[in-house]
């Protein structure tokens, strides 16, 4: 079992804060939902590698970003080439670089990971997250969930 604890993700140039313009060629645009506070900041990080997900900080090749936490947030992935992904994201309303635990396991802060996939036990493996890219503008919705 994987701790969502290592969703510890570090900013990155490949990754951008989104307006009101809509994603290019090249360009993930994820819109993160349902956050329950504007405290701290959103970690978010992309992957490829199937072997590292969801702690994306193991792959040097990873998309990543930290913006600031709001109700809504909306951030992009650039420069990203075609492939298979996967979307990981923390809400670190502490801003401490780590997803803080209770009891050793229950994650206290939020997490999401694209396709919504499920959390059992665990995080969800990388084919359950995991989506197409083709490198045209693509765009995901990903729902913020907590465990307390």
């Amino acid at each position: 079992m994987k701790p969502v604890a290592t969703l510890c993700l570090a900013a990155a140039s490949a990754a951008l804060l989104v307006g009101a313009t809509p994603p290019k060629p090249g360009q993930v645009a994820v819109t993160v939902t349902d956050l329950r506070s504007a405290k701290g900041v959103v970690r978010a990080c992309m992957t490829s590698n199937a072997k590292v997900f969801p702690r994306c900080r193991e792959d040097p090749a990873s998309y990543r970003v930290v913006v600031p936490a709001g109700t809504r947030v909306e951030l992009l992935f650039s420069g990203v080439k075609p492939g298979r992904y996967a979307v990981a994201l923390l809400h670190d309303e502490n801003d401490n670089g780590k997803a803080d635990r209770t009891l050793g396991m229950m994650p206290k802060e939020g997490f999401g990971f694209s396709r919504d996939a499920k959390v059992q036990m665990g995080p969800p493996k990388f084919d359950s997250a995991a989506f197409d890219y083709a490198g045209d503008a693509a765009t995901l919705t990903i729902r913020m969930r907590y465990m307390l």
